[in-house]
């Protein structure tokens, strides 16, 4: 038998059983049976490799041929990621359509980025320079949004013997650099393993606010660039439509989506929606921007793991260029599921509801990609990797092994609710069980925006939670037991929750609010009820001040554009002049 080849034993589904694998290393890759499968090894005893399959491995049997690569499973790293749709193993999808139909075959090796596409490089050292790891030496422009930074490769530095102006193929040479050793030769395209973290100089705390567009995540439970957080919710509560409009409204520069064992139409949408959307500050459609991994809930099981780690590669390497990246996972639940299965196959000894003894450590190493770093090179720049990861709890239980293993490591937690949900609003965030541990270190973003918008946040929460009290004795002895200042409590919060809070994803205007709008518009709400509170204390009745006309003009500030703000003053006037006029009528 050749060396250099290994034998089936036994197939277990997605897991292969292979010996005479002498040599091969832990999480390398191989090519499985006839077909030439793709696969990862996932354990080693003696000459036995125990190999996750990433494809379908119907119709594989014992006796057949195992072809180490003795290479880990890595990502290729150039120009033509944005724009593209990969599967979990970072093939091309559209270019496999092409040439395969809508289909993907067994065993089919097409290189991730294109071969035969010319990109204009712009050098940016010359001869002579000195670089070190992580240093810029050439641009190329990939899209109208993103420039494409040419770095030099991880443990390489030296001086540049070579560098080379024009349009090039990402294998084609276009610089040398003469290090201590040998003189190594740099292609636009750089690999990197996946499972290995992208080094930098330093991790920083995260400071600055990462905005989204979306009022009750902004205001109260705000995320920060190079943050993490988790969406947990029951089926139908919502998870992938925020995901999506974070994905769309996120104010970062680049947007990794994985769709991780997601049904295929949600994925659908998202291939057909994205092209089409515009972004707000270019007007450019959305894609220009975006890198979308789709390993939707009927490909193989397996690769949906391999799915969550090309994804925040493909993310760290934009990090490294000195961008802010965020990172969209939807759904980690399919990943611990995913991750449950081969463990029962590989007959590991079972955690907590038969999930792997080790999956909270996968789940923190895996968040722990996130952050805002000091990149490799000279120049010290500055990026920042956010990770936003939706969990699919089985009938919305928070107590559930993904859930708690999640928020022991994330840092916001954005509580679906599917009553909320029942109730037609969205995001269906619940108010009194989210958090977010950034709030404190970005309130001077928000009193950047404006002064008051941090103690409008704060009284408004407060509300919320008076209301939620309120509400308890309203149940046990109705309304009328209430004076008419808590009365006025729950119709602040009411407005709160209905003028403020409720925010449609599919309405053009209320889609996306910037912050200095959030900030209007809150205190917009907030000046009503401290003017009706100091009416009320004067002596005039609620009735009147509950069904004023302005009511009616603050309901629907949600829908004035953001380039007119100045409306929403012309409302608090009004509101002024009303509570004044039923205070003349009282005398």
């Amino acid at each position: 038998m050749n060396k250099n080849q290994g034998r089936i034993v036994k197939v277990s589904g997605p897991l292969v059983v292979a010996e005479n694998m002498f040599g091969s290393k832990m999480y390398d890759v191989v090519r499985v049976g006839e077909p030439k499968l793709v696969g990862e090894i996932i354990g080693l005893d003696e000459d036995k490799a125990f190999i996750q399959v990433y494809e379908d491995t119907a119709g594989i049997g014992p006796g057949e041929p195992v072809f180490p690569t003795y290479e880990p499973l890595s990502v290729e790293l150039g120009p033509g990621l944005i724009e593209s749709i990969f599967d979990g193993i970072q093939r091309p999808l559209s270019i496999i359509k092409e040439k395969v139909g809508h289909f993907i075959t067994r065993g089919i090796e097409i290189p991730a980025l294109p071969r035969d596409k010319e990109w204009d490089f712009k050098p940016l050292v010359k001869k002579g320079d000195t670089v070190e790891e992580g240093d810029i030496i050439g641009e190329v422009d990939e899209t109208v949004l993103i420039k494409h930074k040419i770095m030099v490769p991880p443990g390489i530095k030296g001086e540049v013997v070579e560098i080379k102006e024009g349009r090039f193929k990402v294998t084609d040479e276009i610089a040398k650099i003469k290090t201590e050793k040998e003189e190594k030769s740099i292609s636009l395209m750089q690999r990197w393993p996946v499972r290995k973290p992208r080094p930098y100089k330093q991790k920083l705390p995260p400071l600055s606010i990462l905005s989204t567009g979306q009022r009750v995540i902004d205001t109260f439970f705000s995320i920060a660039k190079g943050g993490t957080a988790c969406v947990p919710g029951p089926f139908g509560s919502g998870k992938t439509v925020i995901q999506h409009q974070l994905a769309k409204w996120a104010d970062a520069e680049v947007i990794v989506y994985i769709g991780c064992g997601e049904r295929g139409n949600e994925m659908t949408d998202v291939l057909i929606e994205f092209p089409e959307l515009k972004d707000p500050k270019s007007g450019e459609p959305l894609m220009k921007r975006t890198v979308l991994v789709a390993n939707t809930s009927n490909m193989p099981v397996a690769a949906r793991e391999a799915s969550v780690y090309t994804g925040i590669t493909i993310a760290e390497y934009f990090r490294d260029m000195g961008y802010s990246v965020a990172v969209m996972a939807d759904s980690t639940s399919r990943w611990a599921e995913a991750m449950r299965e081969i463990s029962g196959r590989l007959e590991e000894m079972p955690g907590e509801e038969g999930y792997p003894a080790y999956l909270s450590t996968r789940i923190a190493e895996f968040y722990e990609r996130a952050g805002r770093v000091i990149c490799l090179g000279k120049d010290n720049r500055e990026g920042a990797l956010s990770v936003i990861g939706a969990v699919s709890p089985p009938g919305g239980d928070l107590s559930d092994p993904v859930v708690q293993a999640t928020l022991r490591v994330v840092k916001v937690f954005w509580s679906l609710e599917d009553k909320l949900a029942y109730k037609r609003h969205f995001p269906a965030i619940s108010w009194l069980n989210s958090y977010s541990l950034y709030k404190d270190v970005l309130e001077d973003d928000l009193a950047r925006v404006s002064p008051e918008f941090p103690k409008d946040s704060r009284e408004a929460m407060k509300l919320l939670q008076e209301e939620a009290e309120l509400e308890e004795i309203v149940r046990l002895v109705g309304i009328d037991a209430l004076s008419p200042k808590e009365r006025l409590i729950l119709e602040g919060a009411r407005s709160i929750r209905e003028d403020f809070l409720h925010q449609n994803a599919f309405h053009e205007i209320d889609t996306y609010t910037s912050l200095k709008k959030q900030a209007s518009m809150l205190s917009l709400v907030m000046f009503f009820y401290r003017e009706a509170s100091k009416a009320l204390e004067k002596g005039v009745e609620l009735e009147k001040l509950i069904n004023l006309p302005v009511r009616e003009k603050i309901a629907r500030a949600k829908y004035i554009e953001e380039d007119k703000l100045e409306e929403i003053e012309k409302i608090k006037e009004e509101v002024k002049k009303e509570i004044e006029e039923l205070f003349t009528a009282k005398v």
